[in-house]
């Protein structure tokens, strides 16, 4: 069974809220959805991934980023480079706790393209709720 975008982002949703639990915890059954969700063939979006893991940890800064990369339907490392990419533009810090990470996103930073300079990231981040 061929997955549309539309089907992916449906899935993701339905179990973002209970993300941590979902992949801490999966049964082969949910195994096997992650995995239709994360293999079903790449249409484009008019969000990109950056945004994506934006979005993702501003709805839960303590998100591991391995449940950020099933969320978003990318690779963990894919994302510990977008990750980067957003802490050298200030978008994102990170503050350590123990062994774990916990993102601040710096909602009032405009958005980086001339066309979309003068929206903020809050703006951004209200299109993921």
């Amino acid at each position: 069974m061929q997955l549309t975008q539309s089907d992916k982002f449906t899935l993701v949703k339905f179990y973002y809220f209970d993300a941590k639990n979902f992949i801490g915890s999966m049964t082969k059954d949910k195994t096997k959805v992650i995995k239709k969700v994360t293999s079903a063939k790449s249409q484009w979006t008019f969000l990109s991934n950056h945004a994506h893991v934006l979005i993702c940890l501003s709805r839960d800064p303590d998100l591991r980023l391995k449940d950020v990369a099933v969320l978003v339907g990318i690779t963990e490392r894919a994302v510990q480079t977008i990750v980067k990419d957003l802490v050298q533009a200030k978008i994102l810090g990170i503050s350590k706790d123990g062994r774990r990470n916990s993102y601040v996103i710096n909602a009032d930073q405009k958005l980086r393209h001339n066309l979309e300079a003068n929206h903020s990231i809050s703006e951004l981040l209200k299109l993921g709720r």
